[in-house]
């Protein structure tokens, strides 16, 4: 049985197996609380796929959020042209900003995580007036790793709880935001991961939301995910000492541009 097969013997037809979504649509008779719209009428869940992003910090949670049913998922950034993650692997967009907005409604917006090319995008204006105009009318913001400083940037997290990569969760205070050292927090209509991996964690956790807790089980019975690391060192705890310092000295030339772009644009949203 082919992947096509196998689809559609689990109740889904009529989709198009694009390379970004071939992990499969879990049937939609899996929920029993929502019926999908017709696929031409369903809203779109926004993937900012920007140049230097981690690329697990995309495609873990489209894996999930391809099962759906209920959105088209849409890979947008400012042209068709791949863009490259911090691995160098090339993602291809799937919509501009402008054809995003002109296929809406923009129903979940979701930014993933990087390093420079993070920085980048809390600077820049197209990516953030894309953020600003469909944040108001979105159903849920959500981001996955220091995607939640470009959400900072955008001024969405003021007031709100969140939460981050390890190594610049504590610069959320700087945008009004409240961390949270947790691996998913969901406050109000925001959803936040911390780094990497957890961007599967917070993706099924908005399945649950969307379309029920058996449907979300589903998709993660799908993408069997149930990790067994080979090692507790998922967190600076469970690392312990040494790892850390070794990893913080890594990341140092990191942190050093953080502590020039944070304020920055900090004082641009706050005005402080």
């Amino acid at each position: 049985m082919n992947r096509r097969e196998l689809l559609s013997a689990m109740g889904v037809t009529g989709v198009a197996m694009t390379a970004s979504a071939s992990m499969a649509r879990v049937a939609d008779s899996v929920s029993t609380s929502q019926t999908p719209a017709a696929a031409g009428n369903k809203p779109i869940l926004a993937m900012i796929a920007y140049p230097g992003m981690f690329p697990l910090d995309l495609v873990g949670p489209e894996a999930v959020f391809a099962g759906l049913g209920t959105h088209r998922v849409g890979l947008v950034w400012k042209s068709h042209t791949p863009v490259r993650s911090t691995s160098g692997l090339a993602i291809v967009p799937t919509m501009t900003f402008e054809e995003a907005e002109e296929a809406g409604p923009i129903d979940i917006i979701f930014v993933p995580g990087g390093t420079v090319g993070t920085l980048a995008c809390m600077e820049d204006p197209q990516v953030l007036g894309f953020l600003r105009r469909h944040a108001p009318t979105a159903s849920y913001v959500t981001s996955i790793c220091t995607g939640s400083l470009v959400l900072g940037a955008a001024g969405l997290l003021d007031g709100y709880r969140a939460t981050s990569h390890w190594v610049v969760r504590d610069r959320l205070t700087a945008f009004g935001a409240t961390p949270v050292e947790a691996r998913v927090v969901e406050d109000r209509n925001r959803v936040t991961g911390a780094g990497v991996t957890a961007g599967i964690d917070m993706a099924l956790t908005l399945a649950a939301r969307l379309v029920g807790e058996n449907h979300a089980k589903a998709l993660q019975l799908n993408i069997e995910y149930d990790p067994h690391p080979p090692f507790n060192a998922g967190t600076p705890q469970g690392a312990g000492r040494e790892v850390v310092d070794h990893l913080s000295k890594v990341y140092a030339p990191f942190i050093d541009q953080v502590n020039v772009v944070v304020p920055r644009a900090a004082a641009k949203v706050l005005g402080s």
